[in-house]
């Protein structure tokens, strides 16, 4: 393997892109920078400053890279400036042993048997946020900062017994503020810069982190000194221990999980129901098979758990509605040593990228990739496809987690929600999608809110 550093031209035919274009792309919208060619092609060599990155659209190529030489990757540089100053080194941003026993102490929580047990506060969030929207009935309401508030109450309840009084509006703020100048830090990593170079709505970012983080060590510092025995993450994070080392968490390690966990966690999920209630509003017919299967599993009664698993062609609309705008858009990794991929030679030190946004709309692989079709996500289709077409939560063994807190939550909420409300856009035109390390619209998505007829 010593060759592949000596052989840089093993890698295929590359693509020069400008560095003032990539430069501006970032700065405004990241998905700009992503080569078009990667929505047909299967792989793409882009060289932008000097360094050439890879570009990984075949899911066989995905599987590969990602899961076959998964001990050759890691997070790298790009994760690390853009959400090591909140995450720290949490479980989403951690390499190696730190990253291995993290997620050993936590998975606990997000087993089957685990999850069931967290349905009832599901759905009691969910019914608080359809009752804020019939409060609100006729007028204009912004759909994605109202299932930020869901989402945020749920892992609240969930994760943390009630979170001691966190002040959710500002903590919803203060993650926008921090993701918000995105663009800049990966702009700023392109070109090499020290991570101390000022930016836009940098300050305000940091200030951002600060609340976040210390509104968390309250929460630690109040379960410490607590005498109440509760079955929480919170819980689990103050249990865990290294299995190698028997050390326990510090302190900061507890806040870099929580911190993962609040933002990742209820963000993404947020806006994939915001993104779903926006296509529901755009294709009526969708909307009303959605309504009936509820009211049929349900018996037009209110929703309870047991309903949950069986709404599957709800299941198959959200998970549509992921496939077109992803939570998390892209993948980033770097190579530690050098590797086979394909045909390929990838040397060490080159950055890797899968664009899931482009895979999920790749011409090879989907059919009409811009059409919003749930039946994509009938058992018999997912049965034929490749594993790795579909990747909203990522991919290999550092695939989130929470997916499965993620699908069940979002079931629950559109459940619950579409029962007794109907939301109409009130934009003509989809929202383009904008990448602030996740995928949100480039405009609030704004919907006029109605008590549904029975």
């Amino acid at each position: 393997m010593d060759d592949i550093n000596r052989t840089p031209k093993a890698m295929g035919p590359v693509i020069q892109t400008s560095t003032a274009h990539a430069l501006i792309s970032l700065i405004r919208n990241p998905l700009d920078a992503v080569p078009r060619s990667i929505f047909t092609e299967p792989m793409v060599f882009a060289k932008t400053a000097g360094d050439v990155k890879v570009w990984i659209a075949d899911p066989v190529l995905v599987h590969e890279a990602l899961v076959k030489n998964a001990d050759a990757l890691e997070k790298g540089d790009q994760v690390r400036r853009a959400l090591g100053p909140a995450l720290g080194k949490g479980l989403l941003t951690a390499d190696g042993g730190h990253w291995k026993w993290q997620r050993q102490s936590v998975a606990n929580a997000f087993r089957p048997a685990s999850l069931q047990e967290l349905q009832p506060a599901m759905i009691a969030a969910a019914e608080r946020s359809r009752n804020r929207l019939l409060q609100q009935s006729l007028s204009i309401v912004d759909v994605g900062h109202e299932m930020m508030q869901t989402t945020f109450d749920i892992i609240v309840q969930t994760m943390m017994s009630g979170g001691h009084g966190i002040d959710v509006s500002r903590v919803e703020g203060s993650i926008t503020d921090y993701l918000s100048p995105s663009g800049w830090t990966f702009a700023l990593g392109v070109i090499g810069a020290p991570d101390w170079t000022p930016y836009p709505g940098g300050r305000k970012a940091l200030a951002a982190v600060k609340f976040l983080r210390s509104s968390l060590a309250r929460v630690i510092d109040e379960r410490r000194r607590g005498q109440e025995e509760r079955h929480d993450l919170v819980s689990m994070l103050l249990a865990a221990k290294d299995p190698e080392t028997e050390r326990t968490m510090t302190d900061d390690e507890m806040v870099d999980n929580l911190m993962t966990f609040i933002t990742a966690g209820h963000e993404t999920t947020a806006l994939g129901l915001a993104w779903t209630f926006d296509l529901l509003s755009r294709h009526p017919e969708i909307e009303q098979k959605v309504v009936e299967e509820i009211a049929s599993v349900s018996s037009g009664g209110e929703i309870a758990p047991e309903h949950i698993p069986m709404l599957d062609y709800t299941r198959q609309v959200f998970s549509e509605a992921m496939r077109l705008y992803p939570p998390a858009p892209i993948v980033t990794r770097t190579a530690l040593k050098g590797f086979r991929l394909g045909k390929f030679l990838i040397p060490a030190g080159t950055g890797i990228f899968v664009p899931i946004y482009a895979v999920h709309r790749h011409a090879s692989i989907w059919r009409d990739p811009e059409v919003f079709d749930p039946e994509r996500f009938s058992p018999d289709a997912v049965k034929e496809r490749h594993r790795y077409a579909y990747m909203p939560f990522g991919a290999g063994p550092r695939v989130c987690i929470g997916s499965g807190f993620a699908l069940m939550e979002a079931v629950a909420v559109l459940a619950v929600i579409l029962r007794k409300v109907s939301m109409t856009s009130v934009a003509e035109q989809p929202p383009e999608p904008l990448m602030k390390v996740t995928l949100r619209p480039k405009k609030s998505l704004l919907m006029r809110v109605k008590q549904r007829r029975p």
